[in-house]
């Protein structure tokens, strides 16, 4: 597997998964009584511990996001200029 290929790789997944953070974030600020209906059929939790770990999740994702996808990425940015 060579770089450019990898490249790839982590800019198609950072791409993906910084949308979904995206998604997730701008439904916590515009829509969250929706969210909570529709998850309090499936885990009947009070909304303050819902909006908990609702943030929680959040801020996990965002941490998993940075390390996982967007450092390797920039990474191999970095990598490809010098190799160049």
């Amino acid at each position: 597997m060579d770089i450019l290929t990898l490249k790839r790789f982590f800019m198609w997944c950072t791409i993906i998964n910084g949308a979904l953070l995206a998604l997730c974030i701008i439904m916590f600020m515009f829509i969250p009584d929706i969210v909570y209906q529709t998850q309090n059929i499936l885990f009947p939790i009070p909304k303050e511990t819902f909006d908990l770990i609702f943030y929680s999740f959040i801020g996990l994702y965002k941490i998993f996001f940075i390390i996982f996808n967007a450092v390797p990425y920039i990474a191999l940015l970095i990598i490809g200029k010098k190799i160049r």
